[in-house]
């Protein structure tokens, strides 16, 4: 769904018509898909914030140079960082690490993976 947003150009508005047109593609189970639509627009409502956080932590990357898939990897783990859950840290950075080595790039996962590791050290998690 953040893919879907950020290959739009549409702003946080848009989000919700895109929650809806994914899952008429997508079927998914009301778990998963109710936690997904809760990261998604929450992550969506906080984006500006999310991206400052990657920019700063991606040394040598503008966010627009990123691949799709990798940036928005990143957003949904930064989102998980700085909500203030209880999922540890590790936890929060294999999963995007994860999701990175199944739709990212060659590279992807170790990428990903650093710039989380950053971020999470700046926010003392």
């Amino acid at each position: 769904m953040l893919f879907a947003l950020d290959l739009s150009g549409g702003g946080a508005a848009a989000m919700p018509q895109l929650v809806t047109d994914y899952w008429a593609e997508v079927p998914g189970d009301v778990e998963g898909r109710v936690y997904a639509d809760e990261l998604v627009l929450a992550a969506t409502a906080d984006l500006d914030r999310i991206d400052e956080l990657i920019s700063a932590a991606s040394r040598h990357w503008r966010l627009e140079r990123m691949a799709r898939v990798d940036r928005n990897i990143l957003r949904i783990g930064v989102h998980e960082l700085t909500r203030g859950t209880q999922v540890p840290r590790p936890v929060i950075i294999n999963e995007a690490v994860e999701l990175a080595k199944r739709y990212g790039g060659e590279g992807s996962s170790l990428f990903v993976n650093g710039v989380l590791d950053r971020i999470a050290e700046e926010l003392g998690r």
